[in-house]
């Protein structure tokens, strides 16, 4: 092969890789203690590939998932919460308990339910949180186990 050839085709490959890498971000999560659990990864499969304008990005960490830069981040096999006093909501057919709100983001832990998931949206943006919870929900409904509890006074999911 002539070296005009070889280089050229080196050049291609280079910049297909530069390309290709760029498209390719990966986010770094710590897993939850309970990660592991084979429930955790009936969720993992089921994670959608967009949530309220977000699209999925590759996290680095089992069990987990996350949209945007990242703006939405999901963790399987968190600790089941215990009965509280916090605002429960159902949306997509899930059970969740709105923890107390942080000055940049909001949680929520699925209730009644063992491994538990975590959702964590990043506070600041025009962002639909009632939308994002409830396409999660409505995706991962089915991989979840089935509940052990339910909310016994639910709420509409508080504005964001």
């Amino acid at each position: 092969m002539p070296r005009s050839r070889r280089l050229a085709v080196l050049a291609g490959a280079v910049s297909l890789a530069a390309m290709l890498a760029g498209c390719s971000t990966t986010v770094h999560l710590e897993p939850a203690a309970d990660a592991n659990n084979p429930a955790c990864a009936n969720v993992s499969v089921l994670l959608p590939e967009t949530v309220g304008g977000f699209d999925r990005v590759w996290t680095d960490a089992q069990a987990t998932g996350a949209w945007g830069d990242p703006t939405v981040v999901l963790r399987c096999g968190v600790e089941p919460p215990a009965p509280s006093a916090l605002v429960c909501t159902t949306l997509g057919g899930v059970d969740w308990l709105v923890l107390e709100q942080e000055e940049e983001r909001q949680r929520l832990v699925t209730f009644g339910r063992d491994p538990a998931v975590e959702v964590t949206i990043r506070r600041g943006e025009q962002i639909d949180f009632q939308a994002i919870v409830d396409k999660i929900s409505a995706s991962i409904q089915s991989g979840l186990q089935p509940a052990t509890g339910q909310c016994t006074d639910r709420v509409e999911f508080p504005a964001s």
